[in-house]
């Protein structure tokens, strides 16, 4: 199988694949044209290290206080890569006529992930981090919006619609900004807000209440 495949994709620690004679040097000796990808927890020295998405999550800084995560980041980001890796091994091939290897490390996938927290996009009170009062979570009567109005175009109707009078634009990290924008969601359905959203090209999302 191995002698008619383009890609093997592996998702072993280096030691096992060393046991089982499937890591990339012993292959390429067999099979020069076979490509291989291998998806490890952390990179180069660290691949045998074991873990799991919790652990790559957490390393990123993406796990807060003691709640688990809502998702599997990083086996998800990782999956990405690897597929992307695939389509580098088989290029390089294309380019070169023999096997081309490539590891992918799911923490660095994380931290890839995490790179708008490190930078401080999205720590709180940043601009996607509840400071901007049209990009942030507000409750409803029924529920709660996510409001995603960043660009002008979209704050202006924004402002517009909830009553912020603040020539030339409103200070949207403002105190008052942020009162005018809760209080207009909190008096209003979640079916209600749709239908604004709709007549006024509004970026917002509705939820149940959680």
């Amino acid at each position: 199988m191995l002698g008619r495949a383009d890609v093997l994709l592996t998702s072993f620690r280096p030691a096992a694949l060393r046991r089982l004679g499937l890591d990339a040097e012993s292959l390429h000796a067999r099979f020069p044209a076979l490509c291989t990808v291998a998806i490890v927890g952390a990179p180069g020295t660290r691949a045998d290290e074991p873990g799991h998405d919790l652990s790559y999550q957490s390393e990123a800084g993406l796990v807060p206080g003691l709640q688990m995560p809502v998702s599997l980041l990083a086996d998800m980001a990782g999956a990405l890569l690897a597929s992307e890796a695939v389509l580098q091994v088989l290029a390089q091939r294309q380019r070169s006529g023999g096997g081309a290897h490539r590891e992918v490390a799911l923490t660095e996938a994380a931290h890839w992930l995490a790179l708008p927290r490190q930078w401080g996009l999205t720590s709180a009170g940043a601009l996607l981090g509840g400071g901007h009062a049209g990009y942030r979570l507000y409750p409803c009567l029924d529920g709660r919006v996510a409001l995603a109005a960043l660009e002008p175009h979209f704050a202006t109707a924004l402002a517009q619609l909830v009553g912020l009078d603040m020539p030339p634009m409103p200070d949207w990290g403002s105190a008052q900004a942020h009162q005018a924008v809760a209080a207009f969601m909190a008096q209003r359905t979640r079916a209600q807000l749709e239908q604004l959203a709709a007549a006024h090209d509004l970026p917002l999302h509705t939820l149940p209440a959680g």
